[in-house]
């Protein structure tokens, strides 16, 4: 009997398939989730489990890094979100890598489509910061200065990974469009493309660089992330051709 390995489209000797396989990105979840659009992704199925075929997943990981380098070439802000056990410790890590804003915890309803509220939120932070460090809280009761502090730790929870999110971002990277539903539905309403790692539960529609795998283990998350990563540091460090002289 043939391993999946050999199965997926017969590519054996692919070491980008089989780094992704090792990974576990092959892996879906059970047939009977499977959203009737992400059909065209899925290989087959061992045990009731749907396999992906890992060349359309590495075909459309491509179309995705190419994008992030243009991204990354251009001096473009994405914003990289996911808040589930899966990828919150990886969308950290990757997004202060590359100085990018994140969201790896609760997002916060109208971070995109309410920016002004968000913009407030945070310059009242900056604020208060500011008079912390200043020492003005010491002209408080002790009742007082924890109850700043506690606003203090409050906020940095809430906000920290947007923190220095000036502007709306010019495209987001999202683990799993169906967990972060809020997140996927505010960019798509503020037209903002979606770059997403999506599972065969998910509804590809509205994602503009879908990449289908497995959004719910670390080792997935982690690999492809760091692909994306790399891609959008890569265009950051090109080097482009000087203006011709008018």
């Amino acid at each position: 009997m043939q391993s999946v390995t050999e199965e997926i489209g017969g590519q054996t000797t692919s070491s980008e398939i089989e780094t992704l396989f090792s990974a576990g990105a092959h892996l879906g979840y059970g047939k009977s989730t499977r959203h009737p659009k992400m059909k065209e992704y899925i290989f087959g199925s061992r045990n009731n489990v749907e396999i992906f075929d890992l060349e359309r997943t590495a075909k459309k990981l491509k179309d995705a890094e190419d994008y992030l380098h243009k991204l990354g070439a251009n001096k473009k802000t994405v914003l990289w979100v996911g808040t589930k056990p899966a990828a919150a410790s990886v969308i950290a890590e990757t997004a202060k890598k590359l100085g990018a804003p994140y969201v790896n915890e609760r997002w916060l309803g109208g971070t995109l489509t309410n920016f002004k509220i968000i913009e407030a939120r945070l310059a009242y932070w900056a604020n208060l910061e500011s008079e912390k460090e200043a020492g003005g809280f010491d002209k408080y009761v002790k009742k007082e200065k924890l109850l700043k502090m506690t606003e203090l730790r409050k906020l940095q929870r809430m906000l920290g990974g947007i923190k220095n999110l000036k502007f709306l971002p010019e495209a987001v990277v999202i683990v799993d469009p169906k967990e972060e539903s809020t997140a996927f539905s505010e960019s798509k309403r503020k037209k903002i493309p979606v770059v997403a790692l999506l599972n065969t539960d998910c509804d590809p529609r509205g994602v503009s660089f879908p990449i289908p795998a497995n959004d719910n283990s670390a080792s997935s998350v982690s690999l492809i992330l760091e692909r994306l990563a790399a891609a959008y540091e890569a265009g950051t460090k090109e080097v482009k051709p000087a203006e011709p002289v008018k």
